[in-house]
């Protein structure tokens, strides 16, 4: 049974950094592409950013230069490093999982993500 675990969420003040991870199970996590994805209240989700199998790396714009996806293959975890957070950054962040050419998707549960002072 496949499953992702997101964890690391929580609240911030403006300026400040939140590491999250989402554990992955039941998959060749090695093969497969990750993503980090938000949805703000009201609003449609969004992808934040994402990393290969390879580990090329892709970011949204308004996260770029502010957030790092990194994954460890050995630990079937992936992690997104994000700094200088802003109160627009609010969100539940989920993280994707996709089996490439399978047309395989699987999502989590997402973690809360609050930036306020």
């Amino acid at each position: 049974q496949v499953q992702l675990v997101e964890s690391g969420g929580g609240l911030v003040q403006p300026g400040g950094s939140l590491r999250l991870s989402c554990a992955a199970s039941g998959m060749s996590f090695g093969s497969v592409v990750m993503g980090w994805y938000r949805q703000a209240p009201g609003k449609q989700r969004e992808s934040v950013a994402g990393i290969t199998s390879g580990g090329s790396t892709s970011y949204a714009d308004s996260v770029k230069g502010r957030c790092t996806i990194s994954r460890d293959n050995a630990k079937n975890t992936v992690y997104l490093q994000m700094n200088s957070l802003k109160p627009e950054d609010t969100a539940v962040y989920y993280c994707k999982a996709t089996v490439v050419g399978r047309n395989l998707v699987y999502w989590g549960q997402g973690t809360q993500v609050t930036v306020s002072s």
